[in-house]
Parts: C-alpha cells; structure tokens; sequence
C-alpha cells in the first residue's frame, strides 16, 4: 500500500482537488495502469469490431469483506459474467466508485488490489471511471458501478426465443454458496468449516463452450439474486412453456446444506455469484456437461431438468421422495445485498 497522508477517507478525497488528486494517483492509476486509463481523460477511446455486448451493475454488498472475496472482486466479476451470458467476451469496464467518508484506506487499497487482480484474471482492462466521497452515515462504506463492454463471439444466438420442448436445464456447479458466504459473516454464524463465496469469472469458459457448442446454447443466464428458482421462473413466464427439475440432481456441498437447513433457507432460492444456468440443445447436453466439468470452477455441474410442453409457465421439481413441488417465484427478498 502506498503511504498517504490520511488514515481514512475524507470529504476532501472528493473533492476533486489535491487529495482527489493523491488518492488517485498513488491508488487507482497506478495499481490500474494501462494504455486506456493512463490518459486520464473524461472517457476512453477504444476499438471494438462486430456485434457487441453492453451491460452495467452496481454492487451494495454489506458486509465488503467476506470469505473467498470482497466487493471489489465481485463487481468485476459480476460485469463480466453479465456479458458472458450474452455470449460475448469482456474486454473493457468502466469502474466507479461511491466511498463514505471514514472508509480505511487500508480498505481502499485491499478492494483495489482484488479489482486489479479480478481484472487480470479475466482479461478485461478497465479503461475509465469515477470516484465520489459521500457523508459518514449516507453510505455503507463503498458502493461500486461497473460497465462493460464486449464482442459477441460469431457463432452465439443467446435468446428466450431459442428455447423448446426437450432443452436440457444445465447448472455449473454447487447452488447457494455465495448467499450462505455473506449470511454467515453478516449473522456472526460460526459452522465447522468457512464457507467461501463461489465468486468468479466465465470470460473463457463461456468463450470456450460458444466454440464447441454455438447455437445449441439456447440461453444462458447467472443465477445471482433470487438463486436458481428465479431465474427458471423468469424464464417459464417469458417462453410459456413448463419445466421439469430432480430434486436428486441437485448438487450443493454438505456445509451449505446444513447451514441452509439451520437457517430455515431453501438454497434454490439463495444467491450465487459464480453459477450459471443453461439451456442447451439435449443431443448436446451430455458433451456440455463434461466440457463444463473440467472447467476449474465446473466439477460439480450438473443437468437439472428439462423444458417441457405441459403446465406452461409453471417450474416443478420432483423431489426424491417421489412427490412433486411448484417452484414459485420468490415472493420478496430472502437475503438482502449479497452483490
């Protein structure tokens, strides 16, 4: 970390003076360096050819810190996957922050550190941004925007449009980590192992998968707020057609199951941060599967269902006992800012 003159940020790093200039200097353009953002001018020019994919985000999780991550981390990686699930790879992100007054700076740096990480790690280049100071108690912290931009890979037709009867439902990994993360450190809830925030990026795994498998990928989409349910729901109502889910299927780590359980949570409706899910082509579906498999964040993905004609808009699970269940939209909100 480099030697400042304040311990915490003031009113004056906002104020677009001196100690603007200094926090700036020694934090961001330094740590963040690159062709793009070392002109220090209002925007960026940059080169993008083709189709391209636009997206933006603004992070509010309380607490900042938490196991396997931070804010700082996770708005990164949430931009990115946001254009991963429109079939593009991220290139260039624009990063603004909102800091309450009184923020450590030790803290500042820290979340820097995970951005600049975060960024070289997916390949993206952050070109562009802004930074305000707000009064102590008219913020919690840090507040993060992230924009995004990408090229579409050519062989992507990413749409609701795209799905039919008999697409495979495809889940990359274990469900409701990310949620549970953030409750445990929020709660002060103690387990016998931590449980570490699924947070991570799908730049190459998505490219990878758009290569190998193109047009058979119907529709992607990351199952951060609402968890998995919602995002299926979603999706029913849009297509007004009817999905199957195994409750057998379902793949969730034995910690995060019990702490679920404690906490009265179904993890179907818990917040992930590195999961997607997908609807896939089912003459496909099994090669996907393995491809996702030895993607390092990918080994427990599995295929949850399938797109059916009957009960249009509605999501059933089959649970293991034999019955069968109406996954309904979540009526309000389970876990509170976890992104």
């Amino acid at each position: 970390m480099p030697k400042l003159d304040f311990d915490v940020i003031t009113l004056g790093h906002g104020s677009g003076g001196l100690l603007t200039n200094k926090l700036l200097e020694s934090g961001v353009f330094n740590l963040l360096s690159n062709e793009y953002l070392d002109q220090k001018h209002d925007g960026a020019t940059i080169e993008l050819n083709g189709k391209i994919a636009f997206s933006t985000d603004s992070f509010v999780v309380s607490p900042v810190f938490f196991p396997g991550g931070n804010i700082g981390e996770l708005a990164v990686n949430g931009t990115v996957n946001d254009l991963a699930m429109c079939g593009a790879r991220a290139k260039y992100l624009s990063l603004g922050f909102i800091i309450e007054e009184g923020l450590k700076m030790e803290e500042f740096w820290e979340i820097l550190v995970s951005i600049k990480y975060a960024a070289e790690k997916s390949g993206i280049q952050i070109v562009t941004g802004d930074t305000k100071v707000v009064e102590r108690g008219k913020g919690d912290k840090i507040f993060i925007n992230t924009t995004g931009l990408g090229n579409v890979h050519p062989g992507a037709d990413i749409s609701t449009s795209n799905i039919k009867a008999g697409d495979k439902i495809l889940v990359s990994g274990n469900i409701a980590t990310h949620g549970i993360a953030i409750m445990s450190v929020r709660e002060g809830l103690e387990f016998e192992t931590t449980i570490v925030s699924d947070t991570c990026h799908f730049n190459d795994i998505i490219e990878h998968l758009m290569i190998q498998f193109g047009t058979g990928i119907h529709l992607l989409r990351d199952a951060t707020r609402g968890g998995v349910a919602t995002v299926l729901n979603e999706v029913a109502r849009d297509i007004r057609l009817g999905m199957e889910l195994n409750q057998k299927s379902i793949h969730i780590s034995e910690d995060v199951e019990g702490a679920c359980e404690l906490l009265g949570l179904d993890p179907l409706y818990v917040a992930n941060e590195g999961v997607f899910v997908a609807f896939v082509a089912p003459e496909l579906v099994d090669d996907m599967l393995q491809t996702i498999q030895k993607w390092e964040n990918g080994a427990n993905a599995f295929i949850f269902g399938e797109v059916v004609t009957s009960h249009p808009g509605q999501v059933i699970l089959n649970s293991s006992i034999g019955g069968k269940r109406v996954i309904n939209m979540l009526p309000g909100e389970q876990l509170p800012r976890i992104c």
